[in-house]
């Protein structure tokens, strides 16, 4: 099973340019309990950079626990019943939450 570090790193590799068109977003992942962080990723003419630490100005702020982060990029979890659960919580643009899942592949 891979880290969160290892997650955020093969991000860039996931990322499908054809379902992100017309999105420019600073999306910053707060992932709190063991191997957690705060790292940032930025979608911006079909391309996506990753980088930790925290954004500068996000557009969408995601929070949630290291396994459940883990989790879900992993397919082993529904990210819409993590929120609604509040294990995830959301700040921001709501619009993009929504369409970011479909932007990236699954491990």
């Amino acid at each position: 099973m891979p880290t969160v570090s290892e997650i955020f790193q093969q991000m860039p590799g996931r990322f499908r340019a054809d379902k992100a068109a017309g999105t420019n977003a600073a999306v910053q992942y707060d992932i709190s309990g063991e191997g957690g962080g705060t790292w940032h990723a930025v979608i911006k003419d079909g391309t996506c950079t990753v980088n930790p630490g925290p954004a500068s100005n996000p557009n969408l702020t995601l929070q949630v626990g290291a396994q459940d982060w883990i989790d879900v990029t992993t397919g082993k979890q529904n990210p819409q019943m993590l929120f609604m659960s509040g294990r995830l919580k959301i700040k921001g643009d709501m619009g993009l939450a929504m369409k970011l899942g479909s932007m990236f592949s699954l491990a």
